[in-house]
């Protein structure tokens, strides 16, 4: 069963008028109203296309949360094979909101992190909605650590509001934690290729998303902050979300413009999760080919461009 965002009401009105033809008809086969059936089955196609072809920031966003899209287990369990999970920062806990292991991607071995948001109510406390505590950034670190010792490319997932903000995480160092993971990403010499899948929020996102290649899904957002967030900061009212998110400028348009992001993976019409299996093919298509662009590059050299690439960011407003 789908299931529909708030702006998709209308399609879920004719989606839903179209079943329940389709239902009286298995329940009375002397009923002919498969041309009904089939003209709001039209009607639907034409109104989805509608829908998607001018998101809003905020309707984006809303897609970028669907419950149904493709989270970092999805994407680990199909484009990654000989996944071994490795768990703990080696000074407190393992943090569940963080997946991360060895695995190898198209025959090559890399090292693969990222958040998991979980898909049913169990799931999402264990994994804490996706929010990472100071020791999945402190596994996320040793991770890292250990791709550069040996080589392997680092490949990472990002789906996350933010950090968690809870009393625990900011006793145990949650803002330094964020610091080091994103000081780490900047230490690395191998390649280094993210994939922005949902949300990519605040720092939370950065200091795993400071890399070589930064790729966003087309339906995906990524900003310094949640636009409810925002909104309750700049006018004290989380309804002003609509406004925040288009001044956030938060969509991988927006950022591709900015130079953020380098390249929007598109996803099937109506979002990735009416199509999961080719979206999650389509971030094969495009990890692959970022590890291409990449192969050649000295160690050195890849450190020095990643480096570049974020101390360049803002230089446009700053010459003008």
């Amino acid at each position: 069963m789908t299931n529909y965002l708030e702006f998709e009401k209308p399609l879920a009105e004719i989606e839903g008028k179209a079943e329940e033809l389709r239902a009286l008809a298995r329940s009375n086969e002397e009923m002919d109203i498969e041309d009904e059936a089939k003209a709001l089955d039209k009607k639907a196609a034409d109104l989805l296309v509608d829908l998607y072809k001018s998101l809003t920031p905020w309707r984006k966003c809303q897609v970028a949360r669907h419950p149904d899209r493709p989270h970092c287990k999805d994407y680990i369990e199909a484009l990654f094979t000989e996944y071994t999970p490795l768990a703990g920062d080696r000074n407190f806990a393992d943090d569940h909101a963080v997946m991360g292991g060895l695995a190898r991607f198209n025959d090559q071995p890399v090292i693969v992190i990222g958040h998991e948001k979980g898909n049913d109510t169990k799931s999402r406390i264990e994994r804490n909605f996706g929010m990472a505590r100071p020791e999945g950034y402190r596994k996320a670190i040793r991770l890292m650590e250990m791709a550069d010792k040996f080589g392997l490319p680092i490949i990472t997932l990002v789906d996350t509001t933010g950090a968690y903000p809870g009393k625990g995480a900011e006793e145990r160092g949650q803002s330094e934690a964020i610091a080091r993971s994103t000081e780490k990403c900047l230490q690395v010499k191998v390649p280094f290729i993210t994939a922005i899948i949902g949300e990519g929020g605040s720092g939370g996102a950065v200091a795993f998303a400071t890399a070589n290649r930064v790729l966003m899904l087309e339906h995906s957002v990524y900003s310094v902050i949640s636009p409810e967030g925002c909104a309750s900061i700049l006018w004290k009212d989380a309804e002003k979300m609509r406004e925040a998110a288009e001044a956030l400028r938060l969509t991988a348009q927006d950022l591709k413009e900015l130079g953020v992001c380098d390249r929007i993976i598109p996803e099937p019409l109506g979002g990735a999760h009416r199509d999961q299996e080719a979206t999650i093919n389509s971030v094969r298509d495009a990890i692959a080919a970022a590890l291409t662009d990449l192969k050649d590059e000295a160690p050195d050299v890849i450190l020095s461009n990643r480096r570049k690439k974020f101390l360049s960011m803002g230089n446009k407003g700053l010459a003008a």
